[in-house]
């Protein structure tokens, strides 16, 4: 029992990650001013993060340093942000595909990270069964390939940060019109104001090749786990776009581009 003039404790879940001067010149997390957390506008213009990774920054050889460790000794749970400086997640703006190899881990730890985009390299962590991305305010969407995880069945995301999420209804970026050829296009070395990710090497569908094939991305609202996450495919062709599945109720139905398309009205209020 509790003396009276006790402080209670209370436990973080998620490691210790919490941000003392959140924004400021020692936060780890840059600002993010997309959309507003706590006013819709639906009709408002947004687009992608454009920040690249710098692969030459401490921060990030020393997250390829956790992976490899990580996938080395099979852990179960990963949190590579504990193991990084303030400074240094920071500096991380993505996960390494590398993150493949992490096939045992079943929760993956995001908690207030500076990210604003996760590889599709997230669908081979088939141990995945729990997803803590929480307070991460700069990642507004997720690849379609986390729906290979098929054993994950929890997660905890800041769901008003997500791109049409119920309660604000922002608006998705603008997509690029559809490719049947990349022919003149570097799927290996692309514009994320353009494209949202910098690269796209297979379709997040069939998983064939999109250097051999076209690029059709498409957006998709779908619960995944606990949450119902805006999902950008990259697909290769017309026929995997139409094997999408219908998005979440009370979202918008059917795949789309994206840019000032009607949603369903927020949940504000």
């Amino acid at each position: 029992m509790t003396n009276e003039g006790e402080p209670t404790l209370y436990v973080n879940r998620w490691g210790d990650t919490s941000d003392p001067d959140p924004g400021g010149r020692w936060s780890y997390q840059e600002l993010c001013s997309c959309f507003s957390p706590s006013k819709p506008r639906p009709r408002a213009r947004v687009g992608f993060h454009t920040e690249q990774q710098d692969t030459s920054a401490p921060g990030w050889r020393h997250l390829l340093e956790l992976v490899e460790e990580a996938a080395a000794d099979g852990r179960e749970e990963f949190r590579p942000l504990t193991g990084l400086s303030p400074e240094e997640r920071r500096q991380v703006v993505t996960l390494p595909p590398t993150i493949a190899k992490l096939s045992a881990v079943r929760h993956l730890v995001l908690y207030g990270s500076n990210l604003v985009r996760i590889p599709p390299e997230i669908g081979a962590m088939t141990s995945l069964e729990e997803f803590t991305p929480y307070t991460s305010y700069r990642l507004h969407w997720f690849p379609y390939e986390i729906t290979r995880c098929r054993n994950l069945t929890r997660s905890t995301v800041s769901t008003r940060a997500l791109f049409g999420n119920y309660k604000l209804r922002p608006p998705f970026p603008r997509l690029q019109p559809s490719q049947d050829s990349v022919t003149g296009l570097d799927p290996a070395h692309l514009d994320p104001r353009r494209r949202g990710a910098t690269a796209v090497h297979s379709c997040s569908i069939c998983d064939l090749p999109i250097s051999q094939r076209g690029l059709h991305q498409v957006w998709i609202s779908i619960r995944v786990a606990t949450d119902v996450l805006p999902l950008l495919v990259n697909a290769c062709s017309p026929a995997c776009v139409d094997a999408l599945p219908d998005g979440a109720e009370d979202y918008i139905a059917t795949p789309h581009k994206g840019g000032r398309i009607d949603q369903p009205p927020s949940d504000w209020g």
